[in-house]
Protein backbone atom coordinates (compact mmCIF):
# COMPACT_ATOMS: atom_id res chain seq x y z
CA UNK A 1 0.00 0.00 0.00
CA UNK A 2 1.28 3.32 -0.93
CA UNK A 3 0.56 6.19 1.22
CA UNK A 4 1.20 9.76 0.47
CA UNK A 5 3.96 11.48 2.36
CA UNK A 6 3.98 15.13 3.51
CA UNK A 7 7.83 16.11 4.49
CA UNK A 8 8.23 19.13 7.07
CA UNK A 9 11.76 20.42 5.69
CA UNK A 10 13.84 20.44 2.48
CA UNK A 11 16.55 22.91 0.86
CA UNK A 12 15.98 21.79 -2.54
CA UNK A 13 15.35 25.89 -3.09
CA UNK A 14 18.75 26.71 -1.99
CA UNK A 15 20.31 24.02 -3.81
CA UNK A 16 18.94 24.65 -7.36
CA UNK A 17 19.96 28.78 -6.50
CA UNK A 18 23.54 28.23 -5.14
CA UNK A 19 23.68 26.44 -8.84
CA UNK A 20 23.25 29.84 -10.84
CA UNK A 21 21.55 27.84 -13.30
CA UNK A 22 19.20 29.65 -15.59
CA UNK A 23 17.74 26.40 -16.34
CA UNK A 24 17.64 25.84 -12.62
CA UNK A 25 13.57 25.53 -12.17
CA UNK A 26 13.74 22.80 -15.82
CA UNK A 27 16.50 20.72 -13.36
CA UNK A 28 13.54 20.41 -11.09
CA UNK A 29 10.65 19.65 -13.17
CA UNK A 30 12.23 17.45 -15.10
CA UNK A 31 14.96 15.90 -12.95
CA UNK A 32 18.69 16.38 -12.36
CA UNK A 33 19.84 13.79 -10.04
CA UNK A 34 21.96 15.95 -8.12
CA UNK A 35 21.19 16.02 -4.42
CA UNK A 36 17.83 14.36 -2.35
CA UNK A 37 15.12 16.07 -4.74
CA UNK A 38 13.62 16.67 -7.73
CA UNK A 39 10.48 16.46 -8.71
CA UNK A 40 10.85 12.84 -10.50
CA UNK A 41 12.31 11.47 -7.29
CA UNK A 42 9.67 12.87 -4.84
CA UNK A 43 6.71 11.04 -7.01
CA UNK A 44 8.62 7.72 -7.06
CA UNK A 45 9.18 7.95 -3.52
CA UNK A 46 5.99 8.93 -2.51
CA UNK A 47 6.59 12.56 -1.67
CA UNK A 48 2.92 14.26 -2.32
CA UNK A 49 3.76 17.48 -0.64
CA UNK A 50 6.01 19.83 1.67
CA UNK A 51 7.93 22.54 2.92
CA UNK A 52 10.26 24.05 0.86
CA UNK A 53 12.37 26.36 2.75
CA UNK A 54 13.55 29.56 1.54
CA UNK A 55 17.13 29.81 3.73
CA UNK A 56 19.22 32.77 2.95
CA UNK A 57 22.98 31.55 3.80
CA UNK A 58 26.11 33.58 4.93
CA UNK A 59 29.05 33.61 3.09
CA UNK A 60 30.26 29.95 4.81
CA UNK A 61 26.80 28.45 4.91
CA UNK A 62 25.97 26.16 1.69
CA UNK A 63 24.55 22.74 0.79
CA UNK A 64 26.62 20.43 2.94
CA UNK A 65 29.42 18.68 0.41
CA UNK A 66 30.52 14.88 1.45
CA UNK A 67 33.43 15.97 3.19
CA UNK A 68 31.97 18.86 5.25
CA UNK A 69 32.53 19.39 8.51
CA UNK A 70 28.62 19.71 9.51
CA UNK A 71 29.24 21.01 13.32
CA UNK A 72 30.50 24.66 12.06
CA UNK A 73 31.68 27.00 14.63
CA UNK A 74 28.68 29.87 15.25
CA UNK A 75 27.21 31.62 12.68
CA UNK A 76 27.82 35.37 12.64
CA UNK A 77 24.59 37.86 11.62
CA UNK A 78 23.26 38.25 8.48
CA UNK A 79 22.45 41.42 7.29
CA UNK A 80 18.72 41.85 6.69
CA UNK A 81 19.75 43.83 2.88
CA UNK A 82 21.70 40.43 2.21
CA UNK A 83 18.76 37.71 3.15
CA UNK A 84 16.30 39.73 1.61
CA UNK A 85 17.88 39.64 -2.03
CA UNK A 86 18.53 35.89 -1.97
CA UNK A 87 14.94 35.40 -0.62
CA UNK A 88 13.53 37.00 -3.41
CA UNK A 89 15.93 35.22 -5.89
CA UNK A 90 14.48 31.98 -4.20
CA UNK A 91 10.81 33.45 -4.47
CA UNK A 92 11.68 34.43 -8.28
CA UNK A 93 13.02 30.61 -8.75
CA UNK A 94 9.98 29.01 -7.00
CA UNK A 95 7.78 30.95 -9.71
CA UNK A 96 9.64 29.94 -11.70
CA UNK A 97 9.54 26.30 -11.14
CA UNK A 98 5.40 26.64 -10.92
CA UNK A 99 5.60 27.69 -14.66
CA UNK A 100 7.37 25.25 -15.86
CA UNK A 101 5.75 22.58 -13.63
CA UNK A 102 2.50 23.39 -15.37
CA UNK A 103 0.58 22.06 -12.91
CA UNK A 104 2.45 19.18 -11.77
CA UNK A 105 3.04 21.34 -8.94
CA UNK A 106 0.83 23.58 -6.91
CA UNK A 107 1.35 26.26 -4.09
CA UNK A 108 -0.58 25.70 -1.40
CA UNK A 109 -2.00 27.96 1.33
CA UNK A 110 -4.82 26.00 2.63
CA UNK A 111 -5.31 22.48 3.72
CA UNK A 112 -7.95 22.71 1.00
CA UNK A 113 -5.73 23.36 -2.01
CA UNK A 114 -3.80 20.68 -0.74
CA UNK A 115 -5.86 18.51 -0.56
CA UNK A 116 -7.08 19.45 -3.91
CA UNK A 117 -3.43 19.05 -4.99
CA UNK A 118 -2.71 15.44 -3.45
CA UNK A 119 -5.96 14.18 -5.34
CA UNK A 120 -4.91 15.28 -9.02
CA UNK A 121 -1.55 14.34 -8.35
CA UNK A 122 0.00 17.51 -8.45
CA UNK A 123 3.13 18.40 -5.46
CA UNK A 124 1.95 20.21 -2.85
CA UNK A 125 3.92 23.47 -1.99
CA UNK A 126 3.85 25.05 1.32
CA UNK A 127 6.71 28.26 0.99
CA UNK A 128 8.34 28.17 4.23
CA UNK A 129 11.29 31.18 5.46
CA UNK A 130 14.30 29.41 7.53
CA UNK A 131 15.70 32.29 9.77
CA UNK A 132 13.94 35.54 9.34
CA UNK A 133 16.67 38.00 8.53
CA UNK A 134 14.65 38.60 5.40
CA UNK A 135 12.09 40.01 7.41
CA UNK A 136 12.39 43.51 8.26
CA UNK A 137 12.81 43.64 12.37
CA UNK A 138 9.34 46.78 12.25
CA UNK A 139 7.95 43.58 10.31
CA UNK A 140 6.89 46.13 7.70
CA UNK A 141 7.42 43.61 4.96
CA UNK A 142 5.40 40.63 6.15
CA UNK A 143 2.77 40.72 4.66
CA UNK A 144 4.80 41.35 1.34
CA UNK A 145 5.70 37.66 2.10
CA UNK A 146 2.44 36.90 3.26
CA UNK A 147 1.16 37.76 -0.10
CA UNK A 148 3.56 35.45 -1.68
CA UNK A 149 2.38 32.30 -0.11
CA UNK A 150 4.77 32.51 2.97
CA UNK A 151 2.57 30.12 5.42
CA UNK A 152 5.43 29.08 7.96
CA UNK A 153 8.38 31.04 9.55
CA UNK A 154 11.54 29.64 11.18
CA UNK A 155 12.32 33.00 13.55
CA UNK A 156 16.18 31.71 13.31
CA UNK A 157 18.61 29.61 12.36
CA UNK A 158 21.98 28.67 14.02
CA UNK A 159 22.86 32.73 14.07
CA UNK A 160 21.59 35.39 16.04
CA UNK A 161 18.97 37.98 14.19
CA UNK A 162 16.73 40.90 15.43
CA UNK A 163 14.11 38.08 16.61
CA UNK A 164 16.13 35.83 18.56
CA UNK A 165 19.28 33.59 18.72
CA UNK A 166 19.39 29.96 17.18
CA UNK A 167 21.23 26.58 18.87
CA UNK A 168 24.73 26.01 17.33
CA UNK A 169 25.67 22.82 16.28
CA UNK A 170 27.12 21.15 18.95
CA UNK A 171 27.33 17.90 20.61
CA UNK A 172 26.95 16.51 23.08
CA UNK A 173 25.64 19.73 24.46
CA UNK A 174 22.13 20.96 25.93
CA UNK A 175 19.49 23.13 24.00
CA UNK A 176 20.16 25.34 26.42
CA UNK A 177 22.57 27.68 24.50
CA UNK A 178 21.35 31.91 25.27
CA UNK A 179 18.79 34.22 25.28
CA UNK A 180 15.63 33.78 23.69
CA UNK A 181 13.36 35.84 21.68
CA UNK A 182 13.89 39.39 21.15
CA UNK A 183 11.13 41.59 21.66
CA UNK A 184 10.80 41.72 18.09
CA UNK A 185 11.05 38.36 17.77
CA UNK A 186 7.81 38.24 20.18
CA UNK A 187 6.26 40.77 17.95
CA UNK A 188 6.86 38.16 14.89
CA UNK A 189 5.31 35.41 16.67
CA UNK A 190 2.09 37.29 17.33
CA UNK A 191 1.84 38.72 14.04
CA UNK A 192 2.20 35.21 12.68
CA UNK A 193 -0.59 34.51 14.58
CA UNK A 194 -2.47 36.94 13.22
CA UNK A 195 -1.65 36.62 9.92
CA UNK A 196 -2.26 32.38 10.78
CA UNK A 197 1.22 31.57 9.51
CA UNK A 198 2.96 28.77 11.23
CA UNK A 199 5.66 29.07 13.41
CA UNK A 200 8.49 26.91 13.24
CA UNK A 201 10.32 25.91 16.35
CA UNK A 202 13.71 24.27 15.19
CA UNK A 203 16.87 25.57 15.23
CA UNK A 204 15.85 28.23 18.22
CA UNK A 205 17.54 27.64 21.51
CA UNK A 206 15.16 26.34 23.85
CA UNK A 207 14.61 29.11 26.11
CA UNK A 208 12.97 30.86 23.12
CA UNK A 209 11.30 27.69 22.47
CA UNK A 210 9.64 28.55 25.64
CA UNK A 211 9.09 32.30 24.37
CA UNK A 212 7.56 31.33 21.60
CA UNK A 213 5.62 28.55 23.47
CA UNK A 214 4.22 31.49 25.96
CA UNK A 215 3.61 34.21 23.10
CA UNK A 216 2.37 32.04 20.70
CA UNK A 217 -1.37 30.75 20.68
CA UNK A 218 -0.97 28.28 17.70
CA UNK A 219 0.61 25.00 18.15
CA UNK A 220 3.87 24.29 19.04
CA UNK A 221 5.58 23.07 15.45
CA UNK A 222 9.22 22.18 15.01
CA UNK A 223 9.37 21.15 11.43
CA UNK A 224 12.38 18.71 11.81
CA UNK A 225 13.95 17.95 15.02
CA UNK A 226 14.62 14.91 16.59
CA UNK A 227 14.71 13.89 20.42
CA UNK A 228 17.48 14.86 22.69
CA UNK A 229 17.25 11.95 24.59
CA UNK A 230 18.73 9.81 21.78
CA UNK A 231 20.79 11.76 20.31
CA UNK A 232 22.25 14.74 22.89
CA UNK A 233 22.57 17.37 20.05
CA UNK A 234 21.74 20.71 20.93
CA UNK A 235 19.26 20.82 18.20
CA UNK A 236 17.06 18.02 19.46
CA UNK A 237 13.52 18.46 21.75
CA UNK A 238 14.07 17.50 25.29
CA UNK A 239 11.49 15.32 26.61
CA UNK A 240 9.71 18.41 27.88
CA UNK A 241 9.58 20.03 24.99
CA UNK A 242 7.99 17.17 23.16
CA UNK A 243 5.61 17.11 25.94
CA UNK A 244 4.88 20.79 25.40
CA UNK A 245 4.42 20.14 21.61
CA UNK A 246 1.92 17.13 22.71
CA UNK A 247 -0.38 18.98 25.16
CA UNK A 248 -0.80 22.13 21.97
CA UNK A 249 -1.52 19.50 19.58
CA UNK A 250 1.37 20.83 17.74
CA UNK A 251 4.02 18.60 15.38
CA UNK A 252 7.61 17.40 15.45
CA UNK A 253 8.68 16.43 12.12
CA UNK A 254 11.94 13.70 12.06
CA UNK A 255 15.18 15.00 11.11
CA UNK A 256 16.91 12.56 8.70
CA UNK A 257 20.26 14.55 9.25
CA UNK A 258 22.35 11.80 10.47
CA UNK A 259 24.29 13.63 12.93
CA UNK A 260 20.94 15.06 14.97
CA UNK A 261 20.34 10.72 14.13
CA UNK A 262 22.94 8.96 15.88
CA UNK A 263 23.43 8.87 19.51
CA UNK A 264 27.12 9.16 18.74
CA UNK A 265 26.66 12.46 16.59
CA UNK A 266 28.62 11.30 13.81
CA UNK A 267 27.61 12.42 10.96
CA UNK A 268 27.73 9.34 8.57
CA UNK A 269 25.78 8.27 5.76
CA UNK A 270 26.58 4.65 7.74
CA UNK A 271 23.36 5.06 9.56
CA UNK A 272 20.34 2.28 10.04
CA UNK A 273 16.79 2.84 9.85
CA UNK A 274 16.67 1.45 13.26
CA UNK A 275 18.16 4.78 15.03
CA UNK A 276 15.39 6.89 13.02
CA UNK A 277 12.52 4.13 14.31
CA UNK A 278 14.08 5.13 17.82
CA UNK A 279 13.58 8.62 18.04
CA UNK A 280 9.93 8.34 16.33
CA UNK A 281 9.30 5.65 19.18
CA UNK A 282 10.16 8.11 22.07
CA UNK A 283 8.52 11.22 20.52
CA UNK A 284 5.44 9.55 20.02
CA UNK A 285 5.60 8.42 23.70
CA UNK A 286 6.04 11.83 24.63
CA UNK A 287 4.24 14.11 22.27
CA UNK A 288 1.05 11.76 20.96
CA UNK A 289 0.68 9.44 18.01
CA UNK A 290 -0.98 12.92 16.42
CA UNK A 291 1.89 15.05 16.96
CA UNK A 292 4.75 13.15 15.03
CA UNK A 293 5.61 13.69 11.14
CA UNK A 294 8.65 13.49 8.98
CA UNK A 295 10.84 16.71 8.55
CA UNK A 296 13.69 15.30 6.20
CA UNK A 297 16.08 17.92 5.67
CA UNK A 298 16.52 16.78 2.15
CA UNK A 299 19.35 18.66 0.02
CA UNK A 300 20.41 20.39 3.30
CA UNK A 301 21.95 17.74 5.41
CA UNK A 302 23.79 14.28 5.47
CA UNK A 303 21.35 11.25 4.83
CA UNK A 304 21.41 8.08 5.94
CA UNK A 305 22.55 5.22 3.44
CA UNK A 306 19.38 3.15 3.42
CA UNK A 307 17.13 6.40 2.09
CA UNK A 308 19.43 8.14 0.08
CA UNK A 309 17.23 10.68 -1.60
CA UNK A 310 13.64 10.90 -1.90
CA UNK A 311 12.97 7.47 -3.84
CA UNK A 312 14.19 5.83 -0.27
CA UNK A 313 11.33 7.08 1.21
CA UNK A 314 9.05 3.90 0.88
CA UNK A 315 12.37 2.30 2.70
CA UNK A 316 11.48 4.19 6.32
CA UNK A 317 7.59 3.28 5.63
CA UNK A 318 8.78 -0.39 5.23
CA UNK A 319 10.78 -0.40 8.50
CA UNK A 320 7.60 1.45 10.32
CA UNK A 321 5.64 -1.78 9.13
CA UNK A 322 8.32 -3.88 9.86
CA UNK A 323 8.34 -2.72 13.70
CA UNK A 324 4.51 -2.81 14.00
CA UNK A 325 3.52 0.07 13.44
CA UNK A 326 -0.43 -0.12 12.06
CA UNK A 327 -1.35 1.57 8.75
CA UNK A 328 -3.29 4.11 10.65
CA UNK A 329 -0.34 5.58 13.02
CA UNK A 330 2.29 5.21 9.58
CA UNK A 331 -0.71 7.28 8.00
CA UNK A 332 -0.88 9.96 10.59
CA UNK A 333 2.80 10.16 10.44
CA UNK A 334 3.24 10.56 6.68
CA UNK A 335 0.89 13.11 6.19
CA UNK A 336 -2.14 12.83 8.77
CA UNK A 337 -0.33 14.82 11.40
CA UNK A 338 0.96 17.76 8.85
CA UNK A 339 -2.73 17.98 7.49
CA UNK A 340 -3.93 18.22 10.99
CA UNK A 341 -1.71 20.95 12.31
CA UNK A 342 -1.85 22.84 9.48
CA UNK A 343 -5.46 23.01 9.09
CA UNK A 344 -5.62 24.23 12.99
CA UNK A 345 -2.93 26.98 12.44
CA UNK A 346 -3.90 28.32 9.24
CA UNK A 347 -7.67 27.39 9.29
CA UNK A 348 -9.38 25.13 6.79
Amino acid sequence: MTLPIIDGHNDVLLRLHETKSPDAARHFVQGDGAGHLDLPRMREGGMAGGFFAIFSPGAHETVPDADEDLNPPYAGALSQRAAERSALAMLALRDAIFTEAQGAVTACTTVAEMRAAMAAGSLAFITHIEGAEAIKPDLSNLQDYYARGLRSIGTVWSRPNAFGVGVPFRFPASPDQGRGLTPEGEALVRECNRLRILIDCSHITERGFWDIAKVSKAPLVATHSNAHAVAASSRNLTDEQLRAIGATRGMAGLNFATGFLRPDGRWTTDTSLDVMLRHLDHMITLAGEDCVGLGSDFDGARIPAPIGDARGLPNLVQAMRDAGYGEMLIGKITSGNWLRVLEETWGA
